[in-house]
Parts: structure tokens; sequence; C-alpha cells
């Protein structure tokens, strides 16, 4: 009789896709003339070369086509779930068939199963279950519990979350409007040439005497000399820079003394060839070649 169901599929089935091929996998098993048949989703995903997702919503497409039951009160073979193809079997209920034993349809079965014959689907492995259930067959497959929910996702959040906020991310109010580029771990950074003479390092130099000492003119010619000298050092934060700047300007003569720290390329500067220490060494000769108004 599985011929008759697969002829049935064939000619007969309005499903298509992956739940043609299930529904001609479950009529490949069917017993006989009531197109009972057993199967598992492993097995059908396995026949038909598809997933078990995709397996379980073609049966429930073709049970909800009507093409398909799903007879809850029996169990198949390794205790798979049993189907059955009903427009199939009234299809070939049609045609003559033999008449089956008159004790066929015996009182003991439960009252969900008389239209069956189960006692000649017994031979094929199918069987009630232990304890019957109360309850009428179901007509679609219950879906696990693992199954997509059906609750629709929320939306993914795209962009800034908040409108007033900067997407470089929120600016601290207590940091200085100077010196606000970062480093990766955090703290602020900047080079020597951007780097800003802040309000307290100001203050430092009055208080120290260097802005009387060098001047306005002299500080700001110490502050160009500074910077030429860091423009090749790696981005620093601000507060080493104002330390190193202090430095540099508590060792700065004033204007009428010898320069020590020319800027590169420029007239003062040390002669061609010669270190650091010899460019010191001949500031200080020149120093004490100096007239001085005692000479005689």
């Amino acid at each position: 009789m599985s011929s008759d169901a697969r002829e049935w599929v064939w000619e007969h089935s309005s499903s298509r896709g992956t739940a043609r091929l299930v529904l001609l996998s479950i009529a490949d098993r069917v017993a006989d003339e009531q197109c009972v048949s057993w199967a598992s989703l492993s097995s059908l995903a396995k026949r038909t070369r598809a997933s078990v997702s995709t397996v379980r919503e073609a049966l429930s497409r073709l049970v909800d086509a009507g093409e398909l039951e799903l007879l809850d009160d029996l169990v198949g073979p390794q205790r798979s779930t049993v189907y059955r193809l009903p427009l199939a079997a009234e299809t070939i209920a049609q045609a003559p068939r033999q008449q089956e034993d008159s004790d066929a349809a015996s009182s003991d079965e439960p009252e969900t199963l008389r239209t069956l014959r189960v006692s000649s689907l017994r031979r094929y492995g199918i069987r009630p279950r232990e304890v019957p259930e109360s309850t009428p067959r179901v007509q679609k497959p219950a879906v696990a519990e693992t199954s997509r929910s059906r609750r629709k996702p929320a939306p993914r959040r795209t962009g800034n979350r908040h409108s007033d906020v900067p997407e470089t991310g929120i600016q601290n109010r207590s940091e200085p409007d100077l010196n606000r580029r970062y480093s990766s771990g955090g703290a602020a950074v900047t080079s020597a040439a951007e780097w800003q003479v802040d309000p307290a390092t100001h203050a430092w130099a009055r208080q120290q005497g260097h802005l009387d000492r060098l001047g306005e003119q002299g500080l700001h010619a110490a502050d160009a000399k500074w910077r030429a000298h860091r423009a090749d050092y790696k981005p620093r934060p601000a507060a080493a820079w104002a330390a190193d700047w202090r430095s540099w300007i508590a060792r700065e003569h004033a204007p009428s003394r010898p320069n020590l720290y020319a800027v590169p390329g420029g007239g003062s500067g040390a002669p061609g060839g010669m270190t650091r220490a010899e460019a010191h060494t001949a500031a200080l000769l020149a120093a004490l070649d100096e007239p001085t108004g005692t000479e005689g």
C-alpha cells in the first residue's frame, strides 16, 4: 500500500519543496490501506537532507493543509511518531478492497482509535501507548521548547544613544580647555609644539623671578627654543611638559648672557661638528673673555 500512498502524493498532493519530500518519506512507510505510517524527526531530516527545524515546519504546513494527521494515541517502532495520510486513505478506500476480519476493531481499543484497525498495525510495530491519553489526538506536531520564540525581537540600537553627548565620548568639564588629546590609557597627551603654558606655570615663572630676570621677550625666546629642541619628542602628558618647561626656564640665561641652548640652525648655535659639552665649554670661555670694565 505504500506505493498507492506515494502515487497519491505525486498525483494529488498540493505540497511543495521540503514538505513534499517529507510527505513522500512518510508515505514510503505506509503499512496498509489505512495510510498509517511512522517516522522520527531525525530520520525524516536524514532522508530529506534537511534540518530538523525545517522538517518540523514542513510537518506543520502539511497538518494545516489537511494532508497529514499526527496520531498521539499510537507509538511506532523505537517510540517514533505515528502519522496518517487522511486524504490518501479516503482515495484508496474508494477502490475495491478486501474485507478485513470482523474482530479488527475490538472494543478494548481507546475511543479515539475505533475508526482504525489497530490490530492490523501491530505487525508493523505500531501499537497504542501504554497509558492512553484522555484528550483527543493532536492535529499539529508539538513544538519543542527550544524552537524560536514568536516574540518580536527588540530593534537593535544604532548610532549614538544620547543626542547631547559627542560621539568621541563625554568630556570631563573639570579639565582645562587646553591639551585635550588622549592616549589609549586615558591620560591627556600632546606634543611640545601644541602644549600651551597654563596659568599655574606662568604664575610659577613670575613667583620665581624668571619673568623679571628674562623679561617678557626673553621668556618668549626661551619658550621658542624649548619648543624647537622638543619638536621631535613623543607626545607627553601636559604635567610632564610643564615640569620640563620649568626646568628649561630655570636654566635659561638672560638675553645679555651667552645662550647655551641656541635654536638649531640659528646664528648663535654651536659650530658644526661640536658636541653639546663642547658647546657648553665654548660658551663658558666666551663669558670669561667678556670685558668687565676693570681691565688696566
